[in-house]
């Protein structure tokens, strides 16, 4: 093409925006179509037509059987409709020079018309329309009728199961089987196969209509011909019958063959489902897939060719067959030889998956499925939000939230369990948004009274049109997902530290930045063992002290290794004074102060005198009375400074810290205790309480 002129190379590349498979190409094609219901067609662009109708028909079925998944021809719906097109603006075509030239010959319509006409009818008329109508009852009442239902099934079933389908693609990426790129193209096959099914089920309507249209035509020709070759052409009525009638049946038998081949490679894309392969493959290998069904075929096939009356030698012909398959299958069972048939033969999965334990799960019940879906904010979206979250709070990733449903629930109920014990259940209205009032009272709005229970605060499920008067009267409006999120975020922050596996701490270790491996490999596991330092690290986030600053940590059990005692409380203690800046800066108020609740000199010689045990394993051995009072004392003290808007800490000595939060997470979960080394030398600091 480089040797040609430079105005035959640009006609050339504009001559390529009409070839086939381009845009402007396919909407030519399509207004060509249009065109000839209307204008006149000659007998060599008819017979061209009629030529491109049969190998089109023949082409779509050879891609429908070769077929891997019907999603591999996401253009047949629109294919279908444009080969119907074709055949109806071909039928408009020949029906117009039939009725115009009938009386001239059986050539007035093609050649492709008179072949069909003649040599395929044999010269009969009544073969003709009786093959004609065989034809059309085959391809209307069977192949197009069971078709159009099982795609209507396939799309109605289809659309059913795709939140559960949803569901099961986000629980595998939350789960760390699939990364997100696979989880979007899982998603986005899923879209395309409830989009494919739905127009499947419409565009079996057009090969429908296409078989009544077909029948009409034909009627119409043979009356329409009869009149125009009686009464304006004066032919004899025998004449006329011949003429019109044989190029009506050859017009009929031309256009029904391709549709009856289309409408049997519809029948095989819809009724594929979930088969993977091709269809030859996947028919061959499960027909075939054991020697007894074959071997009881040939039998049966020999019984009949022995039958006096019935022939003998297709019988035997077909027995000798099977039996050779039967025979073949036995010498050669399905099984390692055989791997394209391999993933055909159902596995179970190993004894040893059954003893895996999830270390986060949420159970759904059926009615919650829709969360995990849908326009509005999506549950594992927020999961993954949560999982980040966690990661630069606390300094570790979380182990994959597994989603499962579980029939056993309520339809809206749901259930959290940490390693497979339950840690938290909820009830939610998928429908509807929660309200509470940030002042603690119950928001007074129509709707269902409830309790929020990530905190159990009194809240309110109301409709969503309500959303606007709750903004308007101040109070917290959260969606449904949104309050499943959190509460999975506050069982996940109470129960952090039994996440933090031997294998977590190990993989922070490892991944901590090379300029920090040596520290890791002196202190590992010459000084203190790997089981050790996840220990320590469980302790801090009990506490929910971040361990995101490792190397620090890793320092300071170091430096408290090198002292007279190795137990783990005092290696804890030792790496808390080392975080005392990130410690006092967690529990700085708004305020930019942190507001202390100090124990009394009396308070703090109790406990001391109470320690019992040798110094490693000390043990608190406090009277219940003098206990009692002193929960007593700090309930007090804790109301009144929240009355005065103060969430403060607890401040005691490091020899009874451990042994004092013991006792306050007992009576208030989540209270910080801390011990004076705790707390930053610059720290701003303000006692709002003592006991």
């Amino acid at each position: 093409m480089d040797g040609l002129p430079p105005i035959l190379r640009t006609i050339l590349a504009r001559l390529r925006q009409f070839a086939p498979g381009s845009d402007v190409g396919l909407a030519l094609g399509v207004v060509a179509l249009l065109s000839v219901l209307v204008l006149p067609l000659p007998t060599i662009l008819l017979d061209l037509g009629l030529a491109l109708s049969i190998t089109a028909s023949v082409l779509v079925l050879m891609v429908a059987l070769f077929l891997n998944r019907p999603l591999d021809f996401t253009s047949f719906p629109t294919l279908l409709l444009l080969t119907t097109l074709l055949r109806l603006s071909l039928n408009v075509a020949t029906t117009r020079l039939i009725l115009s030239h009938g009386n001239e010959g059986p050539l007035a319509a093609g050649h492709v018309v008179a072949a069909f006409g003649g040599f395929l009818m044999g010269g009969d008329v009544v073969i003709g329309l009786i093959l004609f109508m065989i034809l059309l009852v085959v391809n209307f009442m069977v192949i197009t009728k069971g078709s159009g239902r099982i795609a209507e099934v396939a799309a109605r079933f289809s659309l059913d199961a795709m939140p559960g389908k949803q569901m099961a693609i986000d629980a595998d990426m939350s789960a760390g089987l699939i990364n997100e790129e696979t989880a979007r193209t899982r998603r986005r096959e899923l879209e395309e196969e409830s989009g494919f099914y739905g127009s499947m089920d419409g565009a079996a309507k057009f090969v429908r209509g296409d078989a009544i249209a077909g029948l009409i035509i034909t009627a119409i020709n043979i009356v329409g011909g009869l009149a125009i070759g009686l009464l304006r052409h004066h032919m004899p009525f025998a004449e006329a019958a011949a003429t019109f009638t044989t190029l009506s049946a050859g017009d009929g038998l031309v256009a029904q063959i391709p549709a009856l081949l289309v409408s049997t490679a519809a029948g095989i894309v819809v009724t594929k489902g979930g088969v993977e392969g091709t269809a030859d493959v996947a028919l061959v290998a499960q027909l075939g897939r054991g020697p007894k069904p074959l071997a009881m075929a040939a039998g049966a096939a020999a019984v009949l060719g022995s039958l006096p009356g019935l022939p003998t030698l297709p019988f035997m012909a077909i027995a000798l067959l099977a039996g050779g398959g039967a025979w073949i299958r036995y010498r050669h069972p399905i099984g390692a030889a055989d791997p394209a048939l391999d993933s055909l033969i159902p596995t179970e999965p190993p004894i040893s998956e059954t003893l895996r334990i999830d270390m986060i799960r949420l159970e759904l019940g059926y009615g919650l499925l829709t969360l995990a879906g849908g326009d509005g904010p999506r549950l594992t979206d927020q999961i993954k939000g949560l999982c980040r979250t966690i990661a630069a709070d606390m300094g570790f990733v979380l182990p994959p939230v597994r989603i499962q449903d579980n029939m056993r629930l309520g339809p809206a109920e749901y259930s959290i369990s940490v390693k497979e014990i339950q840690a938290g259940k909820g009830e939610l209205r998928p429908l509807m948004l929660l309200v509470m009032d940030p002042k603690g009272g119950t928001p007074q709005m129509a709707g269902e009274a409830t309790k929020e229970p990530a905190f159990g605060l009194p809240a309110m499920w109301i409709d969503p049109s309500l959303k606007e008067e709750a903004l308007f009267h101040g109070f917290t409006v959260v969606e449904a997902p949104t309050v499943l999120s959190t509460h999975l975020t506050e069982i996940v922050r109470q129960n952090v530290s039994e996440l933090l596996s031997y294998a977590e701490t190990r993989k922070l270790l490892d991944e901590l930045p090379t300029e920090h491996q040596k520290l890791v490999a002196e202190l590992i596991p010459a000084t203190i063992s790997a089981g050790a330092v996840q220990r320590v690290l469980q302790s801090l986030l009990e506490e929910r002290v971040s361990v995101r600053d490792l190397p620090t940590i890793l320092e300071a059990i170091q430096e408290a290794c090198g002292g007279p005692s190795r137990a783990i409380p005092a290696i804890v203690s030792h790496v808390r004074a080392r975080l005392a800046r990130q410690i006092s800066e967690q529990h700085t108020g708004p305020s930019g102060y942190i507001p202390l609740v100090t124990l009394s000199p009396d308070w703090e010689a109790a406990f001391a005198e109470s320690l019992a045990g040798p110094p490693e394993e000390r043990q608190l051995a406090m009277a219940p009375g003098q206990l009692q009072e002193f929960v007593r004392r700090l309930n007090e003290v804790y109301d009144k400074a929240a009355a005065g808007g103060e969430s403060p800490v607890v401040l005691s000595s490091g020899a009874i810290r451990a042994h004092v939060r013991a006792i306050v997470d007992r009576v208030r979960p989540g209270t910080p205790v801390l011990s004076q080394l705790e707390i930053y030398p610059r720290a701003r600091i303000r006692t709002v309480g003592t006991v």
